[in-house]
């Protein structure tokens, strides 16, 4: 848009300001910068609605009655209120090659001496629940001498990676930075790491189960949910698909 344009647009006679703003250069500055700014609003846009992370609690569950259930987390037992239609979550085996393009992922990983973590195991999450547990966290148990992560995020492929046209490379190992709200996470993957992808599927959850449910809190402050993922580790995975 010209500046003879807004200026009609705004009924102001357009020789008294174009004379005002090319005798001051601040004011200048500032009506270019407006511009600048009308001109990109689809990039503001995209920004102001970059999805938030997904509320969730993670932990042994204790209880599930269809209605309701009850999660063992570190905090102590944590009750969810179940909603319908509740859509339930398992793993189904996946590969390296569907990583890169996946839309949100979380790895389990070990920090080793030097530092570097190393991926344990892969997940593809859906669509849908992108943002669940957004982050990087320890999952050790206090007093561990193990440093075990979870990091949920999206990824990026740096240029030393062996990720190429959107695929991972399954010979040799490969580096995933994995992108989370306040920071990333570099990861190394070495070739055999399990992958799975977190799918609709019907569970039958029983107590001892990991499990992950996303929460939103009702007026009341009860915390309900309509998703929940049965976790299965990477040790027992092929067990039970």
């Amino acid at each position: 848009m010209t500046l003879d344009k807004v200026l009609y647009a705004a009924k102001v006679p357009t020789s008294s300001w174009k004379d005002i703003l090319m005798n001051n250069p601040l004011l200048r500055l500032v009506f270019v910068s407006l511009l600048a700014a009308q001109a990109t609003p689809s990039r503001v846009w995209a920004q102001v609605q970059a999805p938030p992370p997904i509320s969730g609690v993670i932990g042994k569950l204790q209880s599930f009655d269809g209605k309701s259930l009850d999660v063992m987390t570190p905090a102590g037992v944590v009750h969810v209120a179940v909603k319908e239609p509740l859509r339930t979550y398992k793993q189904i085996p996946s590969d390296l090659t569907h990583v890169a393009t996946a839309p949100y992922i979380g790895v389990a990983s070990t920090e080793q001496s030097d530092g570097k973590q190393v991926a344990k195991q892969i997940f593809i999450f859906p669509a849908e629940l992108r943002g669940a547990a957004e982050g990087s966290v320890l999952t050790d148990p206090p007093g561990a001498i193990s440093h075990s992560r979870m990091t949920n995020g999206t990824v990026s492929r740096p240029s030393h990676s062996r990720m190429t046209n959107g695929t991972v490379q399954t010979s040799g190992s490969t580096t995933l930075i994995v992108n989370y709200q306040d920071g990333s996470q570099t990861i190394s993957v070495p070739p055999n790491v399990p992958v799975t992808e977190v799918a609709v599927q019907q569970v039958t959850f029983t107590p001892g189960d990991v499990v992950y449910a996303t929460t939103e809190k009702l007026p009341d402050g009860t915390l309900a949910t309509d998703k929940i993922f049965q976790f299965i580790p990477a040790a027992s995975s092929g067990a039970q698909q």
